[in-house]
């Protein structure tokens, strides 16, 4: 019923929303002689405001057409590389010749972004991707929103994510670097091992966790609490709704980002509120840079998609409340995932000193499951001023972290040729 109720909101919502629209072009017209006195320039804003909050956001576009390798442009071309009902593997191909031009042989090692699938498009990680394009051959795990995906399509879950994490690090080839943001931690980690324990030829070369909850119990922010205070059955009457007509998943039970959404504003209500006023007070002062900055960050973070119920309540169960994978007791389509196993696949943990959504030393408890890891094959980076967000976007993700994942793999990459041209 909420979500009925909730497209019933946007519904209604719509007369509104174009109201707002045409106020804010007559407002902002060139053709209005009053629109750049005070009085207008306040009703623009006030206009404009209103239109964020009542039209609906659909998933964003890319946006990466080019990027900057050694002070030249290098083009960019998004292609699908593998995909299933549930995911697109994207690769980001440079030009060639663009490459050559500013004197690289080649895109750079392979590394496959693992996007969380917790409520945001994979598109929240744009300036990961811009960044790591540099110098790398980049794919990225593009999930689907579940509320897209007929019912024919069956299930997915926490193992069905475990068993697509494999193929397409394996659709990828040998030598590929794993990296995990956030939530993908432990199902990337269980891929990994069961990789190792196999000896597949294309396990990865390396794997590298940002702010991933890898042992839940270690510095529990306010998540973790809310996630083990209540029990598993009040997850399940009170986070799982109907997905209605007239969507192609109509009828299968999920988990709404709408729904996420909220709970992530209520829990810093006060800093969204702030922000939108100084977003109000900016286009009153026609402050572009800082409504642009607004606009780019907001349209990406109230863009939301629907996580399916299995793989919602398993992550909650498996990963939150009963801790399985570092407690060793994570079990795959009947196999006991032992990150033990793993010997020769380089290991880097990235964490952010004042992350409110993975505590610091979650993520690190990756380097005590991995004890037959040598030393030299592991890195521990902690940075001091970042929050969750910025462990993966923004200025000091690409001047202090993204240099240290860079040389990382770089170090860890000549030596995983170095074994396979042994």
């Amino acid at each position: 019923m909420l979500y009925a109720l909730h497209e019933a909101a946007y519904y209604a919502a719509e007369p509104l929303n174009r109201m707002a629209g045409a106020a804010s072009r007559f407002w902002s017209s060139p053709l209005n002689p009053a629109a750049s006195t005070e009085g207008g320039r306040t009703l623009y804003a006030a206009a404009s405001v209103l239109g964020n909050m009542t039209r609906r956001y659909g998933k964003p576009d890319w946006r990466i057409d080019d990027v900057q390798v050694d002070g030249r442009t290098v083009g960019v071309q998004m292609q699908t590389a593998w995909k299933s009902p549930w995911v697109k593997m994207q690769h980001f191909v440079k030009s060639g010749a663009d490459l050559a031009a500013a004197g690289r042989s080649g895109p750079g090692p392979a590394v496959l972004i693992v996007a969380p699938l917790s409520g945001h498009y994979a598109t929240l990680l744009r300036g990961t991707v811009r960044a790591f394009l540099q110098d790398h051959d980049v794919y990225i795990s593009d999930w689907s929103n579940a509320r897209n995906v007929s019912l024919m399509e069956g299930r997915f879950d926490f193992h069905d994510f475990v068993d697509h994490v494999r193929a397409m690090i394996s659709a990828i080839g040998p030598n590929t670097h794993v990296l995990a943001v956030c939530q993908p931690g432990p199902p990337v980690m269980a891929a990994a091992a069961l990789m190792a324990e196999d000896k597949d030829p294309l396990r990865p070369a390396s794997m590298i966790f940002m702010g991933s909850p890898i042992d839940a119990r270690l510095s529990p922010t306010v998540t973790n609490k809310i996630a083990e205070d209540r029990p598993f059955t009040w997850f399940q009457q009170q986070m799982i709704y109907t997905v209605p007509p007239p969507y192609m998943g109509m009828m299968r039970r999920v988990y709404p980002g709408f729904v996420q959404l909220y709970s992530f504003m209520k829990m810093n209500e006060a800093q969204h509120v702030n922000a939108h006023w100084r977003y109000f007070e900016d286009l009153v002062k026609d402050d572009g840079e800082s409504t642009d900055k607004h606009r780019e960050f907001y349209d990406e973070y109230l863009s939301v998609l629907d996580l399916t119920e299995e793989f919602y309540l398993q992550t909650v169960d498996i990963v939150f409340q009963k801790h399985l994978l570092p407690k060793g007791e994570l079990v795959h389509r009947g196999r006991a995932v032992k990150p033990a196993v793993i010997t020769d696949i380089a290991l880097m943990t990235i964490e952010g000193a004042h992350d409110d959504i993975s505590g610091v030393g979650q993520t690190q408890a990756a380097h005590a499951l991995c004890p037959s890891i040598p030393d030299s094959m592991k890195a521990l980076y902690v940075h001091p001023e970042v929050g969750h967000y910025g462990v993966f976007n923004g200025s000091r993700f690409r001047n202090d972290i993204y240099p240290q994942a860079r040389d990382f793999i770089a170090r860890n990459d000549a030596a995983a040729s170095r074994a396979v041209a042994a």
